[in-house]
């Protein structure tokens, strides 16, 4: 009873908006606050700069920028692009100096960690949608996702996200309801309600890409009983085998960066959780910004069209700098003809081919 009083003080249920009692929900240590510090910056730091990068090499040519799966990839890269940035800045501020707001203050900021998280991972269902639409319907594909309806889908999980993550500041308080045990303020029925909207959404991911591998093995085996004289049987293995280690990446990361968090999270809404559980769960939680990070990597840099396109924007940086180099050693430059060799050496973007439909 004492304890359920410390956390009803500290959500302002007891003396008003009085936010010191929030201490309680910052149990770090000294050593433990420099570690978060140090990894909360570095991993921010390294994802926001990846997503970064992808966002140039995508909304830089023409041609990226206009394909839906681009398009979906792209807001997968901004929301994991605002989710490092808004967690790290609001985590590092709160667990490390101890920062207090007001009440109206912390739940924009809760939210804005929310729903950037949120976002990333309806980006994530979109972009499974649309490799099943590309590889299951593939005759079909550009009739039934255009460019229109593909910002179309993103506007809706946008705004849906926004409506889900920012119900607290809406008013969706934990006065009088029950308090969360890992986040002021917030509710758990609220906390109940997001995460079941998540695991909503990682269903519709792990069923949609378990729905494709079970395409894909269809279409392998029909391959093998129409067309065994075309394609031979070690090459069919090798896709078949080569789709499923690629989805079992895709499925690996985000189980083993997001089931700790979430399970800690459905944990709290059953139990009263110590000082030692909420620290597991501050350093649990920097498995999210893993994600983010990895996410770069997983679905944009494996793309053979984007790394044309970095090949291409490297290619152009290296012959800035060596014209400046010519220009300040002041050496004869090269003839026309071998310059022209050179770029086709360096720029291989007139022959990438597209992964995507």
């Amino acid at each position: 009873m004492e304890r359920r009083w410390v956390m009803e003080a500290a959500n302002g249920c007891k003396g008003g908006l009085d936010f010191d009692p929030m201490k309680d929900y910052m149990v770090l240590n000294g050593s433990q606050r420099i570690a978060i510090a140090v990894l909360c910056t570095s991993l921010a730091l390294l994802s926001a700069l990846e997503n970064l990068a992808v966002l140039y090499l995508i909304l830089s040519y023409h041609r990226l920028r206009r394909k839906p799966s681009y398009l979906f990839i792209s807001s997968l890269a901004v929301a994991d692009f605002l989710a490092s940035v808004i967690f790290a800045c609001n985590f590092v501020n709160f667990h490390v100096f101890h920062g207090i707001d007001s009440k109206a203050v912390f739940l924009l900021k809760i939210g804005s960690v929310t729903i950037t998280f949120t976002a990333s991972v309806g980006s994530l269902l979109l972009t499974a949608i649309d490799r099943y639409l590309c590889l299951c319907y593939p005759p079909m594909y550009k009739a039934l996702l255009t460019r229109g309806r593909a910002l179309a889908t993103l506007g809706v999980m946008w705004v849906l996200s926004a409506l889900v993550s920012y119900l607290p500041l809406m008013g969706w308080t934990c006065c009088p309801s029950p308090c969360s045990e890992l986040f002021p303020l917030i509710p758990n029925d609220y906390l109940l309600g997001w995460l079941l909207f998540i695991a909503f959404l990682f269903f519709g991911i792990i069923y949609t890409y378990g729905h494709v591998l079970w395409k894909a093995h269809q279409h392998v085996a029909s391959l093998a009983e129409h067309q065994d004289s075309q394609v031979p049987g070690m090459a069919r293995m090798r896709l078949d085998v080569r789709l499923a280690k690629t989805l079992g990446v895709v499925l690996a990361v985000l189980f083993i960066c997001w089931f700790p968090v979430l399970a800690l999270m459905v944990y709290s809404l059953t139990a009263t959780l110590s000082d030692q559980v909420k620290k597991v769960f501050a350093f649990c939680s920097l498995l999210c910004l893993v994600n983010s990070m990895v996410n770069p990597i997983i679905y944009a840099l494996r793309s053979r069209e984007i790394r044309s396109s970095a090949h291409h924007w490297l290619g152009r940086w290296r012959k800035h700098l060596r014209r400046r180099g010519l220009e300040g050693n002041k050496e004869v430059p090269r003839s026309s003809v071998t310059e022209t060799e050179a770029d086709v050496k360096i720029n291989p973007w007139p022959d990438s081919r597209e992964p995507y439909c």
